[in-house]
């Protein structure tokens, strides 16, 4: 018989442990097979638990017939910081991803809506927090995943502080805030605490984040608003290989640096087949609260002009307002109320809408 990733997969499952073999308890990562050499990490498990049981996993697979070489590698451990993050669950985010055939749906989630922007500052996090709470008070089953895993900032803009839960260790519970069902890495570190991950990490904390959250616990959800880092990077990619994106919002300034890197995630977006529902230019003005006086501080109209040159929805101009800034430190988006700020969300809310994505 010849050697295969299937035929280790197979020794190793048939190789008993404590609690269950080495595959079915997720210690088996970045398995490759190659002229008669098999490499694999091992981790998932407390250093001592893997250093005992790794000699166990060498005699099993150097006992297939075949196998010239072998290196199981147990990664050192990681600094404060850098480790997979365990919610009050019990349920640990982070690590390399799982095999998976393409992209698939979310449970419970009828419609995916990205928010990106090819640069950080635009204000995307809070245009995507106060499109999901006026999607929800538009009569939508709202969701909010927050993906931007270096910068969480959702919980805070959303005022919530209550940790995920689990009730079989494996799926994780969101919490409610705002009408809208959230989940954020945010909700599990402290707001000071970085997250240093290297990339696999990354993919596999976003597979974990659509998969493995119960989007559904509050009822199915119409539509998943999914607030992407800037740039085209990691999650970006992880997200568009792991599930299907019904269309993508980009938020960009007026100015032309940040339309440079607008353009370059309207690129990123073309060549994933993700349709683009519209641009959005945030920070378009600026009123005076004293006199009165409008000011274009970051230019005027360039995004409405840039959407235009490429035949792609604009959903309109946002201001820069002293008003939406408090509102999201203080934890209640400005959506959520009845000033002329949310009504501009209540209209880009409408546009997604008549786009038939959620």
């Amino acid at each position: 018989m010849a050697l295969t990733k299937e035929s280790v997969l197979e020794r190793l499952r048939n190789t008993p442990l404590e609690g269950g073999d080495a595959v079915s308890r997720g210690l088996v990562h970045a398995l490759a097979v190659e002229s008669g050499v098999v490499r694999f990490v091992l981790e998932g498990a407390p250093e001592a638990e893997l250093v005992a049981i790794r000699p166990v996993l060498e005699q099993a697979v150097r006992s297939l017939e075949g196998i010239s070489s072998l290196s199981v590698v147990i990664p050192a451990g990681p600094p404060k910081g850098m480790g997979a993050k365990k919610p009050q669950s019990g349920v640990k985010i982070g690590g390399h991803p799982t095999p998976q055939a393409g992209p698939a749906p979310v449970p419970g989630v009828r419609h995916i809506l990205a928010v990106g922007s090819g640069k950080g500052g635009v204000g995307k996090s809070t245009v995507a927090a106060n499109l999901a709470v006026a999607l929800a008070k538009a009569g939508r089953r709202v969701g909010l995943l927050d993906a931007d895993l270096y910068g969480p900032s959702q919980p805070r803009m959303m005022g919530a502080t209550e940790r995920p839960g689990s009730e079989n260790g494996d799926t994780i519970l969101p919490v409610m805030a705002h009408g809208v069902v959230l989940m954020s890495l945010g909700l599990m570190l402290r707001e000071d605490e970085a997250v240093i991950w290297r990339g696999p990490m990354l993919m596999g904390a976003m597979q974990q984040l659509l998969g493995q959250v119960r989007w559904n616990a509050y009822g199915d959800l119409d539509v998943l608003v999914i607030d992407l880092p800037p740039g085209t990077g990691d999650v970006q990619l992880s997200l568009c290989q792991k599930a299907t994106l019904d269309g993508a919002v980009i938020v960009s300034t007026p100015q032309d640096v940040a339309l440079l890197d607008a353009k370059k995630a309207l690129d990123m977006f073309a060549k994933l087949k993700v349709p683009v529902v519209g641009l959005i230019e945030n920070m378009s003005t600026y009123v005076c609260p004293n006199c009165g006086h409008e000011a274009h501080l970051f230019g005027h109209g360039g995004v409405e002009a840039e959407a235009a040159r490429l035949g792609l929805p604009f959903m309109g101009a946002l201001p820069l307002a002293l008003e939406v800034r408090i509102a999201g430190d203080e934890g209640t988006p400005i959506a959520a109320g009845d000033s002329p700020a949310a009504e501009a969300y209540a209209a880009l809310a409408r546009h997604v809408i008549d786009a038939g994505v959620a």
